[in-house]
């Protein structure tokens, strides 16, 4: 019985950790060029700090394709937006969230 619930609270958790790391717009990853993961690398660089959210999004500027990344600055209370293009990894925003974030 033991070993029962042990199995299901790993796989509970192993479902938890899976889905936190879904991003929104992941039915547009096959046309992007630039990896998630170097994404977040370029978005960091561009403003560092941890991100709170993320999604792959349609928009216009650049390619129409892009990363859309809200960070919490090291440095500081504010959230940042950075938008990283997803074809060609180019940064196309990095400002303030606004006061009605997407």
């Amino acid at each position: 019985m033991k070993k029962l619930i042990v199995a299901t609270g790993a796989v509970c958790l192993s479902a938890f950790l899976l889905s936190a790391q879904a991003y929104t717009g992941e039915e547009l990853a096959r046309d992007a060029k630039v990896s998630l993961k170097d994404a977040r690398a370029i978005a960091l660089k561009a403003f560092p700090g941890k991100i709170t959210d993320e999604e792959l999004e349609k928009e216009k500027g650049g390619s129409g394709l892009r990363y859309s990344f809200d960070i919490k600055g090291d440095k500081s209370t504010k959230t940042q937006e950075v938008g990283v293009d997803a074809v060609t990894g180019k940064v196309l925003e990095n400002a303030p969230e606004g006061a009605n974030p997407d």
